[in-house]
């Protein structure tokens, strides 16, 4: 089974800067080690926003030491580019055929302009492997946003 991790990308990235990004990650992983032995590891982005990392740990399991490089690597990353990726108030949900990202304080504020609803679907980046993965498209009042549905 792989393991996942996932990362919002904070704000919208030109194709050059996507490119690098996708190139220093895919060199991250490719040196990826834990106890000296490499990972079976990838590197992706998905539609534009997400930063998806997995690790085959049938191959090689994730350790602390190298959960520890890949924050490194995730923290070096927001400097370079400028970007929040560890910030898990960052929501990307559909909007059309586009991701957006909006920081949950804000999803009450678009389900009252109707920008959002209950049914608009939120990426579930807290998600740990790859049966999680094939689930996480959910609609917003499955996840833990539909608190925001509740009127006071």
């Amino acid at each position: 089974m792989n393991r996942v991790w996932a990362y919002t990308i904070s704000r919208s990235l030109g194709d050059p800067e996507l490119e690098n990004l996708l190139n220093a990650g895919n060199a991250f992983v490719k040196r990826w080690t834990a106890h000296d032995q490499r990972l079976s590891a990838s590197f992706e982005i998905f539609r534009k926003k997400i930063i998806l990392v997995k690790v085959n740990e049938e191959v090689t399991g994730a350790s602390g030491c190298s959960i520890d490089k890949l924050t490194r690597f995730v923290k070096e990353t927001e400097q370079t580019f400028h970007v929040e990726l560890m910030n898990r108030l960052l929501v990307a949900h559909q909007n059309g055929e586009n991701i957006e990202i909006t920081h949950a304080s804000k999803i009450k504020e678009l389900l009252n302009q109707g920008t959002v609803t209950e049914n608009t679907i939120v990426y579930n980046t807290s998600l740990a492997n790859d049966s999680e993965l094939m689930d996480w498209e959910q609609p917003l009042k499955n996840t833990w946003l539909n608190k925001y549905l509740q009127t006071p």
